[in-house]
C-alpha cells in the first residue's frame, strides 16, 4: 500500500510541474516580487520594511493561486474526465488516492515556494532604491539572473534535443542554479567581499515569516483539494480565497460574537470551522526584524497540522461519496 501511495504522489508531483499553469503562475510571482521594490519605493517611511511585507503578502496569494489552481488540474481534472477510474478501479482506497494527490501537491508546491523565497530573498538584500546615490548590489543581480537565465537556457536545449518537458526540466534546474546563486550571494557583499555567511539575506524575523506563510499555504492546498473533490477550478479557486480572506479577518468577525455572553452560535461555529489565518500573518514582526520564539512556531505547525487533517477528512468523505463512474 505504500508503494502505491508514493507512486500516486509522485505521479501528482510530476504531473503539477508539468502543467502549465505552475510554470505562468511562478513567472508571476516573480514579477510581482520584483514590482514590489518599485511599490516599495513609495514608502514615506523605511522602504525596505515596506519590501519585507509586500514580499509576504506576494508569496501568500502566490501560493493560494498554486493550490487552488494545482489541485483543480490534477484533481478535479482527472474526476471530469474519468481518468479517475483507472486508479480506484484497483485495489487502492479512495483515502490513499486523497492522501497521495495532497502529498504530491505539497511536494510541488514546495518547490514552487522554495524558489519563490529565493526571489524575495534576494530583493532584500538588495533593498529599495531609496536615491540614486544607492549603488545597485551587482552580485544579486549577476547571481539571481544568472541562476535563472541558466536554468531557462539548460531547459530549452533539453526540450529541443532530448524532448523533455520544458517546464519541469526548468523548475527542477532552477532549484539547483538559484540554490547555489543564494549561496554566493550569502559569501559575498556588495563590495564583491567575503562576509559572514548570510548576512543581509538570511534575517531570522524573514525566515519566520516565510515559514508562517507556507504554513497558511498547506491548510489552504487541503482545502483546495478537499474542494476539488466536487467543484471545478473557478469554484474552487472562490472557496479558497473566502477562506483565506474570513481566515485573514476571523477574530474581527467572529471572535466577539463568538466569545460574548451572548453569543451566536453561528458566529461561533464559523470562528472554529474557518482557520484563524491572522495567526500566521506577522508583517508588524517582521517589519521590526523581531525574533519568533520556537513556542510561537511550534503552535502554528501545531495549529496548521491539524485543520490540514480535519481539511483531508473532509475532502475524503466527500470523495467517498462522490461518482466517479
Amino acid at each position: 500500500m505504500f508503494t502505491k501511495f508514493m507512486a500516486i504522489a509522485g505521479n501528482t508531483f510530476t504531473e503539477t510541474i508539468r502543467q502549465p499553469v505552475y510554470g505562468l503562475i511562478l513567472l508571476v510571482i516573480a514579477g510581482m516580487l520584483y514590482f514590489c521594490i518599485a511599490l516599495a519605493a513609495f514608502s514615506l517611511d523605511d522602504d525596505d520594511k515596506l519590501l519585507r511585507e509586500f514580499g509576504l503578502s506576494t508569496l501568500l496569494m502566490g501560493g493560494l493561486f498554486l493550490a487552488a489552481f494545482s489541485a483543480s488540474g490534477i484533481l478535479a481534472g482527472e474526476i471530469e474526465n474519468k481518468t479517475v477510474l483507472t486508479v480506484i478501479s484497483k485495489p487502492i482506497g479512495r483515502a490513499v488516492f486523497i492522501l497521495g494527490k495532497y502529498l504530491g501537491l505539497v511536494a510541488a508546491l514546495t518547490v514552487a515556494f522554495y524558489l519563490s523565497t529565493i526571489v524575495l530573498l534576494l530583493l532584500v538584500r538588495h533593498g529599495v532604491m531609496q536615491d540614486s546615490s544607492k549603488p545597485y548590489d551587482l552580485p544579486v543581480i549577476l547571481f539571481g539572473l544568472g541562476g535563472a537565465l541558466l536554468a531557462i537556457l539548460v531547459a530549452g536545449f533539453c526540450n529541443y534535443f532530448y524532448g523533455m518537458n520544458f517546464g519541469a526540466t526548468a523548475v527542477l534546474l532552477a532549484v539547483v542554479t538559484m540554490s547555489v546563486a543564494l549561496v554566493l550571494v550569502c559569501l559575498i557583499n556588495v563590495e564583491w567581499e567575503i562576509q559572514p555567511f548570510g548576512k543581509g539575506v538570511l534575517l531570522p524575523s524573514l525566515l519566520g515569516g516565510v515559514a508562517l506563510v507556507f504554513m497558511v499555504v498547506l491548510m489552504i492546498t487541503a482545502v483546495a483539494v478537499a474542494a476539488s473533490t466536487r467543484l471545478g477550478q473557478v469554484m474552487n479557486l472562490l472557496v479558497c480565497l473566502i477562506v483565506l480572506i474570513l481566515g485573514l479577518t476571523s477574530d474581527y468577525l467572529f471572535g466577539a460574537s463568538a466569545q460574548g455572553a451572548e453569543g451566536s452560535r453561528l458566529a461561533a461555529a464559523l470562528y472554529r470551522i474557518i482557520p484563524n489565518t491572522g495567526f500566521f500573518w506577522a508583517g508588524d514582526v517582521v517589519s521590526a526584524k523581531l525574533t519568533f520564539s520556537w513556542g510561537y512556531l511550534g503552535m502554528a505547525a501545531a495549529y496548521s497540522g491539524l485543520y490540514t487533517v480535519a481539511a483531508l477528512l473532509v475532502g475524503m468523505a466527500l470523495f467517498h461519496r462522490r461518482e466517479v463512474g
